[in-house]
């Protein structure tokens, strides 16, 4: 049967809820259309953008009846800037959405009737929660400004005055680099035409140290007047660390060798009252405050007395095993990034701490010399990317018959696809769950689910 709607058709839709990613879902005489900007309770005018066999996308170009749960965004750039999506959105339905996206995951994709789902943990703040940002330079009539990508757009960056998700630390440097790029008389990268120099601007902070690292990435060339630049930097008290990356490549990445121009190699952190060293390009969760608290829940999941074997995989910089660590036997860390790895074995230095040890490697591939190391594991901890965890390393894992996994996800598919695996083929059931919203006004949910072997 073909599609009651083609492409560029204008409709009057009345949304019902939102889909997992964010888009509105609205229903033509049973037909789905998942829309853009479109918010619960609103009625659109949509343009479509996309025809497919059961479905439709489209993109809400008016708000003909507001819903009861939209409110006004605070951020003058909303919604052009891509890195918000729901400030329009009263926070209570942000909520709400999130907790019920998370529950929808488990019922029909892992398979689980009654999900044993706790309460959703809100945001300590709602904004101002980032401690990490990388910021696209760009071109404008007054020279080289800094911003982000525009909502759907690769190729066009938006100015950015004061973003909400950063602090004013965060704010005022990210104005000091573009006057300094402005007094310099520098050109911003073209991403089409693949000329200029400046790319990116990282800015990481240790919200519970009031350290600050600063890292440039440009196009291959010599940096001008870098001495000018640290100056600039250096009158920030919180600034210890800044560094200079390269890219030679037209991908959009700053996850890139870089070398030190003025300060540390790295800045800390403290959770749990542990600190922790974090370099450029060493992964920590963004969100300072609700970190703790993912880390405090894995840890209550974790049930340890003492006499535990942990295996603590995808690491990162060590955290959530480092914390683990004065409740357990031992703790063994795995994580691919020797850049994270060697922040792990420092922070287990750093902070007096002899029954844990880090090793570079992918996980699926490591475990079985792991096992062979440390001998069974009680307890596994997984914290893996979006795409969750291969059956590769599912298997590895669940051969080993450890009594407790304790899954940190960032993505309630993936992890609802491995829960139907554990408990269909491995004999686990999922004891407990609970989402936790570490990025407000974004459509990403963080889950600590429990599974416990029968």
């Amino acid at each position: 049967m073909a599609a009651p709607v083609a492409r560029d058709d204008e409709l009057e839709l009345h949304v019902d809820s939102l889909a997992y990613g964010g888009n509105g879902v609205a229903r033509l005489n049973g037909f789905v259309v998942f829309v853009r900007r479109g918010l619960p309770g609103d009625t659109v005018r949509a343009r479509v953008t996309k025809v497919k066999r059961n479905h439709a996308e489209a993109l809400a170009v008016e708000v003909l009846v507001p819903g009861h749960a939209r409110v006004e965004a605070p951020c003058q750039h909303y919604p052009a800037c891509g890195g918000c999506r729901f400030q329009d959105l009263a926070y209570e339905e942000q909520l709400a959405a999130k907790e019920a996206q998370v529950a929808d995951s488990l019922r029909r994709l892992g398979q689980i009737a009654e999900p044993p789902l706790e309460p959703i943990v809100p945001a300590e703040s709602i904004f101002h929660y980032r401690n990490k940002l990388e910021y696209s330079f760009t071109t404008t009539p007054s020279g080289p400004a800094l911003g982000f990508h525009q909502a759907g757009r690769w190729d066009e960056v938006l100015e950015v005055d004061r973003c909400w998700l950063t602090t004013d630390l965060g704010n005022a440097i990210r104005a000091a680099v573009r006057d300094w790029a402005r007094e310099e008389r520098l050109t911003a990268y073209d991403q089409a035409a693949h000329t200029g120099f400046l790319r990116h601007l990282v800015v990481r902070e240790g919200r519970n140290t009031g350290q600050a690292l600063v890292v440039l990435v440009t196009a291959p060339g010599t940096l001008p007047e870098r001495e000018h630049f640290v100056e600039v930097l250096r009158r920030f008290p919180e600034v210890r660390s800044i560094q200079w990356a390269v890219n030679d490549t037209p991908a959009e990445v700053t996850n890139l060798p870089s070398q030190i121009l003025w300060g540390e190699d790295a800045i800390e952190e403290e959770l749990l009252g542990l600190r922790f060293r974090v370099r450029p390009n060493a992964f920590l969760q963004t969100n300072t405050a609700m970190a703790e608290r993912l880390y405090a829940l894995a840890i209550d999941y974790a049930g340890l007395t003492g006499s535990e074997t942990v295996y603590d995989l995808y690491c990162g910089i060590g955290t959530i095993g480092l914390c683990m660590a004065s409740r357990a036997l031992t703790v063994w860390g795995v994580e691919v990034s020797e850049e994270s790895v060697a922040c792990a074995l420092e922070n287990a230095e750093l902070n007096g701490i002899a029954n844990a040890a880090f090793y570079a490697g992918e996980a699926a591939s490591s475990v079985e010399e792991l096992r062979g190391r440390a001998g069974d594991p009680n307890v596994v901890v997984v914290d893996p990317p979006r795409a969750g965890l291969s059956g590769k390393a599912l298997r590895r894992i669940a051969r080993m018959e450890p009594a407790r996994i304790v899954y940190v996800s960032c993505n309630p598919t993936t992890l609802a696809a491995n829960a139907k695996t554990l408990i269909a083929d491995w004999g686990y059931r999922l004891e407990r769950a609970r989402p936790l919203d570490m990025f407000p006004h974004t459509p990403h949910v963080e889950t600590v689910a429990l599974f416990t072997r029968i």
